[in-house]
């Protein structure tokens, strides 16, 4: 075993520590491990920079924009409150009318701003309506996972596994590919939501803080913090939040747990604080990455109607750009320099609802998430690095000499489950970037079709369902549902397993080895 082998296994373990510990956010983490691979040589800096110049990460970047100016039209929010029956109903309606719309808006559009939009309007409906909010919250939240599975742009993750593809020299994904096996996990775990959500979710759990304040123009506002929050690890009575925010915090939620004294508690990323406020609060930090979401049970006046038709042009335009730009005979009609692709009318979509201010054009490096950036970016380095040490090829063997009499399909649910273990404890991306080179060395050593070894890469990485933590729309939900973690692994866990058996069945059917 070279030094280099040992010094990349080493960092990867590393990695993985300080990820599930939550020592850092993730990119720093692996900006850190990138770093060691350049002082070491494993990188040359060229390799170590190429990930910041991807055209999947900056096309994630520009979704990030689109998302946003969806989000600030208003579109999803009058949607929203058409599928939500306002008369008395039973769970299993209400999810009939919702889910399947959910997880079809979800493929089109980042899962965050949606999960953001929809969670406080369906809790505020489900208490109207007379009906627990968490029979409705998590299936929001897996629906958005599932949707995201079926087209390339639905989850970032899709993304970063096709220009990793690109970069190895081979044709990537397609718009609508991943949705041939996507669709029927997605179909099937909706199914699923619709038969057991009721039966292995729990019935609301009791809010204790009431708006007793005698002041008219204070109310609760329930606010989930974000990666960005100064007070995070840092104990409660040592943090002054009233002179930073101007609220009073009345509790904070957590794993289920309401802290109502909280002397002794700390700031978690994820944790929900009840907070006594007036109007300025959420106005001076909606749009702000301090807090993952804002709601406060009031109406909003939505934007005007031609702004949000134009704005679902917009997204028209670009889905079908870019579908039929992937038809063949396409190019010939073209000049070489130009390509109908994803990121060719991403761009366009995202230059013109800038200039038309569909989302506020000063203020559009607040809407962008850049510790997921910096995270596919350095996934990429982190890549090239098992690659270029040996790690890939040595791992890829092992795995082979375990499975040796069983042929590839055994290595296909051996990939899936490791990569799917490393989505729940670490984040999506990440376990994607890990998976890829041994996919790729997988397929070399085999000598078979690669592309089953890379869908299902993308359809474990994406199927966060048994933690709360490998995904940013479940620890949203978590807090403002107050779900204990068990709630995620009783329900969750059965769904990883039907999205593993669909995968290891369909995807040799649809892509043969």
């Amino acid at each position: 075993m070279s030094i280099e082998i040992i010094i990349v296994l080493l960092s990867l373990v590393a990695m993985l520590a300080a990820l599930i510990m939550d020592k850092m956010r993730p990119g720093m983490i692996l900006f850190s491990v990138v770093v060691i691979f350049l002082c070491t040589g494993i990188l040359t800096p060229k390799e170590m920079l190429e990930g910041f110049s991807n055209k999947g990460m900056i096309t994630v970047a520009m979704l990030f924009l689109v998302s946003e100016g969806v989000r600030q039209s208003g579109a999803l929010t009058q949607l929203i409150k058409k599928l939500l029956p306002q008369e008395k109903t039973s769970v299993f309606k209400a999810q009939v009318r919702m889910l399947p719309s959910i997880a079809f808006i979800s493929a089109f559009l980042n899962n965050t701003p949606v999960v953001v939009i929809f969670a406080p309007i369906i809790k505020r409906w489900a208490n109207y309506v007379k009906l627990p909010a968490t029979y409705f919250l998590i299936p929001l939240s897996y629906v958005t996972i599932l949707g995201g599975i079926c087209t390339l742009i639905g989850t970032s993750t899709n993304l970063v596994v096709h220009s990793m593809i690109l970069d190895a020299g081979m044709k990537g994904f397609s718009m609508f590919e991943l949705g041939k096996v996507g669709i029927f996990i997605a179909l099937a775990g909706i199914i699923y939501l619709f038969l057991f959500s009721k039966k292995l979710l729990p019935a609301n759990r009791p809010e204790t803080t009431n708006e007793e304040d005698s002041d008219s123009s204070l109310h609760l506002v329930e606010a989930v913090i974000g990666p960005r929050f100064p007070g995070i690890n840092k104990r409660v009575r040592e943090f002054d939040f009233k002179r930073h925010y101007g609220a009073e915090i009345k509790e904070l939620r957590r794993s289920g747990r309401t802290y109502t004294d909280l002397n002794e508690v700390s700031f978690r990323e994820g944790d929900t604080l009840v907070v006594l406020t007036d109007d300025s609060f959420i106005q001076t930090w909606g749009e702000s990455s301090v807090f993952l979401m804002l709601a406060n049970g009031k109406e909003y006046e939505p934007a005007g109607k031609k702004k949000r038709w134009f704005t679902l042009f917009l997204l028209l335009f670009m889905i079908v750009g870019a579908t039929v730009g992937e038809l063949p005979g396409i190019e010939k009609y073209l000049p070489e320099s130009i390509k109908l692709d994803m990121f060719f009318f991403v761009s366009i979509t995202t230059v013109i609802m800038a200039w038309s201010k569909i989302f506020p054009p000063q203020k559009y490096t607040k809407y962008i998430s850049w510790d997921i950036l910096i995270t596919i970016a350095c996934a990429f380095a982190i890549s090239k690095a098992m690659e270029n040490s040996g790690v890939a090829d040595l791992l890829a063997g092992y795995i082979i000499s375990l499975s040796h009499d069983y042929g590839p399909y055994v290595l296909l649910a051996v990939l899936f489950i490791i990569t799917n273990i490393f989505t729940e404890l670490i984040t999506n991306n990440a376990a994607a970037a890990l998976a890829f080179p041994i996919a790729l060395s997988l397929s070399t050593q085999l000598g078979v079709n690669p592309m089953p070894f890379f869908v299902v890469i993308c359809m474990a990485a994406s199927a966060s369902f048994s933690t709360p933590i490998g995904y940013q729309t479940n620890l949203i939900v978590q807090g403002i549902g107050n779900y204990k973690f068990t709630d995620f692994v009783r329900i969750g866990l059965p769904l990883n397993i039907i999205t593993f058996l669909i995968s290891v069945f369909l995807i040799p059917l649809i892509w043969p080895f």
